[in-house]
């Protein structure tokens, strides 16, 4: 019976796998985690295909808009120039010549799941290019520029607060 055990292991059998349950692959990612790798492989490889290619390293903010600039080819979503007779409407009753871009809300995304794997992949905080200034300044200008071609102003959220809350915290900050 010993012989079998050791031939079992040998081959590969079930048995072999069911003895050793720390050795299986780990629980698969979350969505959110394999789009974070994803988008940062895409970006590695974006980083390595430049002439001459670029060191993470040497990684700027240049580098981030021209990611962000070359993805637009790839964009599903229709942008009205100002000179197209649809500018300025949320639902255009024809077809138009206007480009296709990238969505200012999937680039917000993406910018976000980019700062965080350059983090996570040993990037300081401080020399982060996906945390520039620049950056957020043109993910302002996609995202007011989109909302003017549609004719639908960009609201921004406005956080709730607690007004129970914010009493409280005023009452315990208060010099006696």
């Amino acid at each position: 019976m010993s012989s079998n055990k050791g031939k079992d292991v040998a081959e590969g059998s079930s048995r072999a796998v069911a003895m050793a349950p720390d050795q299986q692959n780990p629980p698969p990612l979350s969505r959110y985690e394999s789009q974070k790798r994803r988008d940062w492989n895409t970006f590695g490889q974006y980083l390595r295909n430049q002439r001459p290619p670029v060191a993470l390293s040497q990684c700027n903010a240049n580098h981030v808009l021209e990611f962000l600039r070359y993805l637009d080819q790839f964009g599903k979503t229709k942008v009205h120039l100002q000179g197209c007779v649809f500018f300025g409407q949320p639902e255009p009753p024809g077809p138009c010549t206007c480009p296709l871009k990238q969505a200012w809300g999937s680039l917000d995304a993406l910018i976000g799941r980019l700062r965080a794997a350059y983090e996570e992949n040993g990037g300081l905080p401080e020399t982060n290019p996906f945390a520039s200034g620049a950056i957020r300044v043109y993910l302002r200008e996609v995202r007011d520029s989109q909302a003017k071609a549609r004719g639908i102003p960009y609201k921004k959220k406005k956080k709730k607060r607690n007004p129970m809350k914010a009493n409280d915290e005023s009452s315990s900050f208060r010099m006696q």
